[in-house]
């Protein structure tokens, strides 16, 4: 039994400090969304600059989650909680205090850089310690209500931030400083007891890995700058793949790696890190392309388009605790592919209501697609962390958040290359029946879809925004959610082959899995417990 169980604090206030703390990763995922088109417009920031604003943040998450959590496993999960809260609310009040002038948009990604890195050591550690809380057959319920939390708070995030952004959008992200305020003292009051084992880190593998995420994502992100056929976007993209594949090599040879491999020899653990990385090729991407279409297609104020993101979490809050008891009493499988099947039925519908204008006719749409997508985002991830030992559940961790972000980071640049594309066309189609020669109306079309945003932000109103842009995005943005059901159907056909069903089970292997040494083949020492 780990330590945290024997003895510390109450679990259920070690889990609402892990709650709070990693609250702010999740507020950041939407609250920048609803902002977006006010930090474009008073920065002036191009639609692939404000994208980087975004992107920034996934990619550093991705390409350092892995870090973070053998990190956690080898220095102490409280201890990497409470660095990483330091570091994502110091990096938000740097967010907030972005200058004017042209190093506005360096400044703004480079600490949404930092913001990923502080959430990539902070989040492994926080759900490994609430993992090595609850025993397995407890776990669901306790990952649903995490996430289910995570998420509600997730979904005040996009109403907070409408609201904030109207005074001014650098509250958004200094609302994480009181939320890292009340992380601390609950983490300081709960002080939770976990498992730790020292062992040297691989840097070699981090380069390998952070440099293979990075290069490949620019290489998507700025596909719609550059066009396809700049040879430098092959060359970015074949590198990052090069270089992930090298990693992979490397990792098998190195005594004490940054992930052990042979982890992905267990079924589960692999078919649900597919499942996953599928999934979440649309999950965070919705934010953003929704958002923009509540501002742009429908004319709404943010704080309006806070309303609309509200009504995906209201289905995803709801499902995921079915999908968590589910998870426990049934297992896995059944609520994976329920989950995928109703967010592909859900993107689909909104997709084909989209280009009414009228949020009365997608709203269950939207509940539907974010109910399909909290009713296997849990249980997805719980059984992928629970077949590690419990000594590397920072390190399970740590590789399905990885494949997480990295998948969301690639959507959000895929699906922008897709919005973009979609929208220059039909913005040059109508600007062609509208009378401009067609060389005029392809580099007018070009201009327009690259300060996409602009006309939406702020003003809460359509009188700026000429009603055959509002259709030409709307149709664009039905696009996008078409691909999104594509992908959710791909989900669901994963998990219908490569998931077994049943419940794990829970034996002696559980507490002592030899398949995940912490230290690695030589560098395994005594488990230490974390004061």
């Amino acid at each position: 039994m780990s330590t945290s169980r024997a003895g510390g604090s109450p679990r259920h206030l070690v889990l609402a400090a892990m709650i709070f703390a990693v609250a702010m990763t999740f507020i950041d995922q939407t609250i920048v969304s609803i902002a977006v088109p006010d930090i474009q417009h008073e920065l002036k920031l191009t639609s692939t600059g404000v994208q980087w604003a975004v992107n920034a943040y996934l990619l550093t998450l991705a390409a350092f989650f892995a870090f973070g959590g053998r990190l956690a496993d080898t220095v102490g999960h409280r201890r990497m909680v409470v660095v990483g809260v330091l570091v994502f609310a110091c990096a938000s009040a740097c967010c907030g205090l972005t200058p004017m002038g042209s190093l506005a948009e360096a400044w703004l990604v480079a600490f949404r850089a930092v913001q990923g890195f502080g959430g990539a050591l902070m989040f492994p550690a926080a759900l490994a310690i609430v993992v090595q809380n609850f025993a397995l057959r407890e776990r669901g319920r306790a990952l649903a209500l995490f996430f289910g939390i995570a998420g509600g708070l997730t979904a005040v995030g996009p109403v907070l931030g409408g609201y904030l952004t109207e005074w001014t959008w650098r509250a958004i992200f200094w609302v994480n400083l009181p939320v890292a305020a009340i992380a601390l003292v609950l983490i300081a009051v709960s002080r939770p007891v976990t498992e730790s084992r020292p062992a040297p880190m691989d840097y070699r593998g981090l380069a390998l890995i952070a440099g293979g995420v990075g290069l490949s994502v620019f290489g998507f992100q700025q596909s719609q700058v550059w066009g396809w056929s700049n040879p430098a976007i092959g060359l970015c993209i074949a590198a990052g793949v090069l270089l992930l594949v090298a990693f992979a090599v490397v990792e098998r040879h190195t005594a004490s790696p940054l992930i052990q491999v042979d982890i992905f020899r267990i079924r589960a653990f692999s078919v649900q890190n597919l499942v996953l990385g599928i999934s979440m090729l649309v999950f965070v991407p919705v934010f953003f392309f929704s958002s923009e279409y509540a501002q742009i297609s429908l004319g709404d104020s943010s704080s309006k388009a806070g309303v609309f993101l509200l009504y995906f979490f209201i289905g995803f809050v709801i499902a995921s605790q079915v999908g968590g008891r589910m998870l426990d009493r049934d297992g896995a499988k059944r609520p994976v592919v329920i989950g995928c099947v109703l967010a592909a039925v859900g993107f689909y519908l909104w997709a084909g209501d989209v280009t009414t204008l009228s949020f009365s006719e997608q709203q269950w749409d939207v509940v539907l697609a974010g109910a399909g997508m909290g009713f296997m985002l849990s249980p997805s991830s719980t059984d992928a962390v629970n077949r590690a030992s419990r000594l590397s559940y920072g390190e399970a961790t740590g590789i399905t958040q990885t494949v997480r972000n990295y998948a969301a980071s690639l959507g959000l640049a895929v699906l922008g290359t897709v919005l973009v594309t979609d929208l220059r066309s039909r913005l040059t189609d109508s600007l062609v029946t509208q009378g401009l020669p067609p060389a005029q109306a392809a580099a007018t079309a070009t201009h327009l879809s690259q300060v996409q945003a602009q006309g939406g932000g702020g003003g809460g109103g359509t009188a700026n925004i000429p009603q055959f842009f509002r259709v030409d995005f709307a149709h664009a943005t039905q696009t996008v959610l078409y691909a999104m059901a594509a992908v959710m159907a791909v989900a669901a056909v994963v998990a219908v082959v490569g998931l077994r069903p049943g419940l794990q089970v829970e034996t002696a292997a559980d507490e002592q899995q030899p398949v995940l040494p912490a230290g690695g083949p030589g560098g395994a020492g005594p488990p230490a417990g974390e004061a």
